[in-house]
């Protein structure tokens, strides 16, 4: 469920626009970016408030236009413009924003988190950008962000034909454009040969994660776009460790979580964490940590 007030459902309540679409993808944990097709018609004149604060960016692409157009920030007025059909906004969403609705408004919004930014960043090895740099209340001729929302738009109008891949392609897209062309980020240096990408690294720790019982290196390497060789050598280099010690470790990490809380049986416990029965547990826990999970459990209840 949407928390923000900038894409979805309350974006549009804030607006007060009845016909409205979107999508959120998330590029990791707390990593969103979102798309949000608003439209209204026939609007009552209003000055619309303020949505809520947060540290993330608003980029619109807007589908109709907008002669005229008067915009508020942080109380003080931009000077008014004719926005155009193709034109983009870029919105700073930790200012106050106003503006006046007194005419029909079709835009195609773009939500950037800054943890989507900052994972954007941290994916090529860039250090991650500050404020993005643009003219509040103004619009700005931008081929890539026309392309990329124009592309995406039948996705939203028909999202049971639209396949997660290519919204993730498109979000990820613009993200990067937009962290490029306003944010001034550039790749300062180049992964070691041999070792896994950023994304690569994340990318394989995520399904290991989620496969605690065990996963083809076949399927992981290729999500990672490598060879199984080349996967399995580079995944080592990386983290320190092969790819099935640190299953191993992510097994036992959990297991730990489990029998701190106390209410599973170490049978449970095995089967929650990957283990094919509890003596696999056992022998595992007990060569890794030097004692017994049952004896490590006493411990803590001592």
């Amino acid at each position: 469920m949407a928390t923000s007030e900038a894409y979805g459902d309350r974006l549009a309540r804030r607006l007060r626009v009845e016909n409205v679409a979107g999508i959120i993808t998330r590029l990791r944990k707390n990593a969103i970016m979102a798309i949000t097709e608003i439209r209204r018609d026939n609007p009552s004149p209003a000055i619309v408030s303020s949505i809520q604060q947060e540290d993330a960016y608003n980029v619109s692409l807007v589908l109709r236009d907008k002669p005229a157009h008067q915009y508020w920030e942080d109380g003080r007025p931009t000077p008014v413009c004719d926005l155009r059909a193709g034109d983009t906004c870029l919105y700073d969403l930790r200012r106050d924003h106003r503006c006046l609705l007194d005419k029909p408004v079709h835009y195609l919004h773009f939500y950037l988190s800054r943890e989507a930014l900052n994972a954007i960043a941290d994916d090529v090895s860039a250090p991650r950008i500050g404020d993005l740099n643009f003219k509040p209340g103004s619009g700005i001729e931008d081929a890539t962000i026309f392309g990329l929302g124009s592309s995406v738009l039948p996705a939203l109008s028909r999202p049971d034909q639209a396949t997660g891949l290519f919204v993730d392609h498109v979000t990820l897209a613009v993200g990067i454009h937009v962290a490029q062309t306003y944010g001034g980020m550039r790749p300062v240096s180049r992964i070691a040969p041999g070792r896994l990408a950023p994304w690569q690294e994340r990318r394989a720790k995520e399904i290991i994660s989620a496969n605690l019982g065990g996963v083809p290196l076949a399927d992981v390497a290729r999500e990672c776009r490598l060879s199984t060789s080349h996967f399995q050598r580079a995944f080592r280099r990386t983290v320190g460790m092969p790819a099935h010690k640190w299953l191993l470790s992510r097994r036992i990490k959990l297991a730990k979580e489990k029998l701190r809380d106390g209410r599973s049986s170490l049978s449970d416990v095995a089967l929650a964490c990957g283990f094919s029965d509890q003596s696999h547990l056992t022998r595992i826990f007990t060569r890794l940590v030097g004692i017994s999970p049952g004896a490590w459990r006493r411990v803590l209840d001592e």
